[in-house]
This record gives C-alpha cells, sequence and structure tokens, in this order.
C-alpha cells in the first residue's frame, strides 16, 4: 500500500481515504461538497496524515493532470446513481488509471430498484418496482433524514438515475477494463437478497 497513487472518486467525507492514507497510500478525493472536504481534511489532521481533496464536478476532471495517473481506484458506498452518463463516468475512470491500474467499485446492488427492503430497514425502491427503468428521478441529499425539519427545508433535491447490473458490468468492459471478479453482498436487513456487490477490474 506505501506509495501507491490511489483515487477515489465521489470520496465524501473521507472515511475511506484516511484510512488509505494512513496505510500509506497517497490518497485524492474528488468530490463536489466543499463541505465534506473540509470534513475530510479535519479529520486527516486528526488522523496525523494526509489527503489531496479535488473538489467540482467529476465529468470537468483536469485529464492533462490525471490521465494514467492512479494506481489504484477506490469508490464505495452508493455513487453511480448520481451520474446520468455511467458511459461517460466509466470512460474517466478508465482515463485515470494507469496501465495495470486496479479499478475496486462497491455500490449498492441494482436489485434495490425492485424492493422495498433497504440497507436500515429504509425504504429504496424509487423506480416503482421496475427494475429496467431508465428515468431520472428526484431523490433526497445523502444524510438529510440526519437534520431537522427546519434545516431539511433548505436542502435542494438530487437527480438520481439507476442502473441495472449489465448495464454496470457491460461498461467497466466496454472501457477497456478486464474484469477479474464480481461479488455480491447479502442485505444488511434481509440476508436472502442481495444488498451491494464488489467488481475488481484491472486496466
Amino acid at each position: 500500500m506505501k506509495g501507491l497513487k490511489i483515487g477515489n472518486p465521489c470520496g465524501s467525507n473521507g472515511r475511506k481515504a484516511v484510512p488509505l492514507a494512513l496505510m500509506g497510500a497517497d490518497v485524492t478525493v474528488f468530490d463536489i461538497s466543499k463541505e465534506n472536504r473540509r470534513y475530510a481534511m479535519e479529520l486527516a489532521d486528526s488522523a496525523n496524515t494526509s489527503i489531496e481533496y479535488v473538489v467540482g464536478d467529476f465529468y470537468d476532471l483536469d485529464l492533462n493532470k490525471y490521465n494514467e495517473y492512479f494506481d489504484m481506484l477506490y469508490l464505495e458506498g452508493g455513487i453511480l446513481h448520481y451520474f446520468n452518463d455511467i458511459s461517460e463516468f466509466m470512460k474517466m475512470l478508465y482515463a485515470i488509471t494507469k496501465k495495470g491500474g486496479k479499478l475496486i467499485l462497491s455500490d449498492f446492488h441494482p436489485f434495490r430498484k425492485i424492493t422495498s427492503v433497504g440497507q436500515s430497514g429504509k425504504s429504496v425502491s424509487s423506480t416503482k418496482g421496475n427494475y429496467f427503468d431508465s428515468k431520472v428521478y428526484n431523490g433526497d441529499l445523502a444524510y438529510k433524514s440526519e437534520f431537522s425539519k427546519e434545516e431539511q427545508e433548505g436542502f435542494p433535491d438530487c437527480s438520481l438515475r439507476f442502473y441495472t447490473l449489465n448495464e454496470i458490468v457491460n461498461e467497466v468492459i466496454n472501457v477497456g477494463f478486464t474484469l477479474k471478479e464480481f461479488d455480491e453482498h447479502t442485505n444488511w436487513d434481509d440476508e436472502k437478497i442481495p444488498g451491494e456487490f464488489t467488481i475488481f477490474a484491472i486496466k
């Protein structure tokens, strides 16, 4: 891990970036939230480590600087639904990965599109049970429910696009990654159905 350049797109508040940095990696987070950056930088400082944090739209990433830059990309925690063009998103991931570099992508399982049972027991069906629905939906910002009702009134909606499993896997392959492993993980609240998946691929 020491010395590896790891990119963490949609790295939020640094909850994964900081542990990776503590293990010796040079970690760069990409996220659209200035508030997340502030939290992540304070977290890194408290842990006596450092990370780089780039605020902005991932589609606008400086490819002159980050082209074939990272030894590994690490993405997790429910991010794909924030991107309206998964093909373009995967092209960006491929572009910033070094030849021989690794992609680790862990996200919510698309099966959640047709079930009302989600993480922590909350309803997550956003497509009225149609697994193949490709519409864009309005949804709440992450962690909105943790704030008071008065604060929630000022929160904007998110635009969300829920992909099928074949759309995700095929785009990983289509951009040029070699798929090495695909794993499905049980739902936190019902072990009989999938809740998340992990993709491991190499450029």
